[in-house]
């Protein structure tokens, strides 16, 4: 079915999982004039959104900062710990976990892989049973992604790091946090998390193009005897900087932005950005098991324990594409909605809420897609945006 394109009136709906909406108040906090990044009023700034993302990601270790997306900070976390022929391995999650393990093979690292259902997600037992075989220690890291953007699921780092505290292996643990920091409960230092790697674009609800990792002693320690190559994001020469990061130009807007940013997280306070998370998620994900009826679309996660509050992955039923509802939602309502990403192309559609996001804005993205379903000819159970209002609501009388 061929749906003609509107012209777009009103503010867009961005559902997508990344990049998030941008408050207004962080946008102007960008729209800075040029001011050197070594002048005194911007290092104040500057160590102030240091300070700042310490505390968000829970930490009191280094931060490496880098002008780049979440895969920069990937690339800084390999090059800068290990050497050709070194062993990681990636615990299978989905799209992000596989590009990463990618990643690492095209700088010469030997990638092992602890495979799992992308709607069950990994087996913890296995997990062990793994890292306790390797009594070699060839094993150097373990790469985890907090939260799954490209499934819709949360892999429990706790539970990581148990695994190896179980097995008595000394391998570093590196965390992708790239759309759960700001969104999801991270704890670098109480979860002994080795490397953090993190982004802009998502739960700090910044413009993409800044990218970080916090860094263990652990971990700075290995970095002292890596031998892969690196200039641009070598942490040893960073340090030598008075910003300990970037090489070249800082991009200082992007800095106005971030303390704008994390005004706004502890302002709300980071324990209730995580319950709004909660919420709306929740919200989302009863309105698709309504639309499940009928044969229709469902919730991609099948684990109900790993549930991401940052991304719901919807499977469209058999024989339906989920790109012509992509295609309705911003042809004919002006709604953007994330795409299926790997071997998920054309079978699920991802509805993001994470960042700047509130109960309006989540029921009118919702109440929209039900519309494109219809539109679409997609079988379903109406009704599912009052399901999600009928929680909403229940949970607003409840305080």
């Amino acid at each position: 079915m061929d749906v003609k394109p509107r012209i777009a009136r009103g503010r867009q709906f961005f559902a997508n999982p990344g990049p998030t909406n941008i408050p207004d108040s962080i946008l102007k906090a960008v729209a800075h004039v040029s001011i050197d990044f070594n002048d005194p009023a911007f290092l104040t700034v500057y160590d102030e959104t240091v300070a700042g993302l310490k505390r968000i990601l829970k930490t009191q270790h280094d931060i490496f900062l880098y002008t780049g997306s979440g895969h920069a900070a990937w690339e800084a976390a390999l090059v800068n710990l290990f050497s050709p022929g070194d062993s990681l391995l990636v615990i299978e999650t989905g799209h992000f976990s596989e590009s990463w393990g990618k990643m690492a093979k095209d700088f010469g690292l030997d990638i092992r892989t602890l495979s799992a259902d992308w709607r069950r997600g990994a087996d913890f037992a296995a997990l062990r049973a793994m890292l306790a075989e390797d009594t070699a220690h060839a094993i150097k890291a373990v790469c985890a992604v907090q939260n799954e953007t490209a499934t819709g699921m949360e892999l429990s780092i706790a539970e990581t790091r148990a695994a190896l505290d179980a097995a008595g292996h000394p391998a570093l643990l590196l965390v992708d946090t790239i759309s759960s920091l700001g969104s999801l409960d991270f704890q670098m230092d109480a979860w002994g998390v080795d490397v953090a790697v993190a982004g802009s674009q998502k739960g700090l609800m910044l413009p993409t193009g800044l990218s970080f990792t916090g860094v263990s002693p652990k971990a700075m320690a290995a970095h002292k005897t890596s031998t892969l190559p690196k200039s641009y994001l070598h942490w040893t020469n960073m340090l030598g900087r008075r910003h300990k990061s970037f090489i070249g130009t800082v991009p200082t807007s992007l800095f106005y932005g971030l303390q704008e940013s994390i005004r706004l997280l502890e302002e709300e306070g980071l324990d209730q950005v995580f319950v709004r998370h909660a919420r709306l998620a929740e919200a989302v994900r009863r309105c698709v098991r309504h639309w499940s009826g009928n044969n229709g679309p469902s919730l991609f996660c099948a684990n109900p324990d790993r549930y991401s509050n940052s991304v719901t992955a919807v499977l469209m039923p058999e024989g339906y594409d989920a790109e012509a509802v992509r295609k309705v939602a911003l042809g004919t309502f002006n709604v953007s909605l994330g795409g299926g990403l790997n071997k998920l192309g054309g079978k699920v559609f991802r509805i993001g809420h994470l960042g700047d996001l509130n109960e309006p804005m989540i029921l009118g993205t919702l109440a929209t897609v039900e519309a494109c379903l219809r539109v679409a000819g997609i079988p379903h159970t109406p009704g599912g945006v009052q399901a999600a209002i009928d929680y909403l609501a229940e949970a607003a009388r409840a305080g």
